[in-house]
């Protein structure tokens, strides 16, 4: 065997932990909480027929040199065993497993028929993440806030392909079909950060349409929500000419919807789409090369002199 192919094995595990903290077995709201108890009682009694079925294979081996086949002393009893633990059982366990998961985990799950205190609306794009507020004029993009123990509805789709809404800590994943909505529930107990991430093959930067939920106290919350629905203070001649064709920077004449909406970008914890923390450094590194930082995407190399470069990075630095 060569040394790749016992490195390969080890490798794949590791790489297999480098989509940040996404642990849906450390569920931070009810809907994931349901779903992760539900996996620990399947997995138990997956553990438990296993262990039965390997100790009768045991016992088989210990026994196959007995005198007599089948037909002889024991058949019968063996054969109401087998119907009693190898048939009987297994349906009642499976149905019983069945009905849990459907009338109380998918229930948990599911967005409620009421309406709840606040909505947003997550729509999908190749590959990024618009974030709408109901009754307000918030738009934000890649990070949905959220009041901590509060039922929030989120109400998805796409805007061109299929994508699949995936915070693995707080609920379970809901395909984003074209021209559909779907429901479900953001809800989490505690404050944090909640990484997310699009879970149905979408192109060529599926793996970096990531996004965040950030569960925050309400008076926090309600204070990011009233900022983050203000304008822009003003707008720059660098940006209007070069970027208001995709982007929309409120209170400005730029008011395209290609791209996200810049308002308040300056705010936000990351570039596109979780691929690189919002810094000074790495905004200059996105705005002069986004096709090196992540190939594919929309936004183009564009051509600017020095002066035309540092006024906008200074303009954008400054929507907040």
């Amino acid at each position: 065997m060569t040394r790749a192919a016992l490195l390969a094995p080890p490798l794949v595990l590791a790489l297999a932990g480098c989509g940040g903290n996404q642990n849906s077995l450390d569920p931070g709201g009810h809907g994931e909480r349901s779903i992760a108890h539900l996996f620990w009682v399947m997995l138990g009694v997956s553990l438990v027929g296993f262990g039965f079925i390997v100790t009768l294979l045991f016992l088989g081996w210990v026994r196959r040199d007995r005198p007599y086949l089948p037909g002889g002393r024991g058949e019968r009893t063996a054969t109401q065993l087998v119907l009693l633990l190898g048939v009987a059982l297994p349906i009642v366990l499976l149905v019983a497993l069945f009905v849990w998961s459907d009338l109380f985990v998918l229930s948990s799950t599911a967005a409620p028929k009421r309406p709840t205190a606040l909505t947003v609306r997550v729509i999908g794009h190749e590959w990024w993440w618009e974030v709408r507020y109901r009754g307000s004029s918030a738009v934000t993009a890649n990070e949905i806030h959220i009041p901590v123990r509060t039922k929030v509805t989120a109400i998805v789709t796409t805007a061109d392909v299929i994508h699949s809404f995936w915070i693995p800590e707080l609920n379970r994943k809901t395909d984003m079909i074209p021209g559909r909505a779907n429901r479900l529930v953001l809800e989490a107990d505690r404050p944090g950060v909640y990484r997310g991430q699009c879970a149905e093959f979408c192109g060529l930067q599926h793996a970096h349409m990531s996004v965040e939920v950030i569960a925050e106290p309400k008076p926090r919350f309600d204070a990011w929500l009233a900022r983050t629905a203000e304008p822009a203070p003003g707008g720059s001649p660098v940006f209007a000419k070069n970027c208001s064709g995709c982007h929309q920077v409120r209170g400005t004449e730029a008011r395209a919807n290609v791209g996200p909406d810049l308002t308040h970008f300056a705010s936000r914890r990351t570039i596109a789409a979780l691929t690189l923390p919002n810094t000074p450094p790495n905004l200059r590194t996105w705005l002069r090369d986004p096709q090196h930082v992540k190939p594919g995407n929309r936004m183009p190399n564009l051509h600017l002199s020095n002066g035309e470069w540092r006024a906008l990075e200074r303009y954008v630095e400054s929507l907040r």
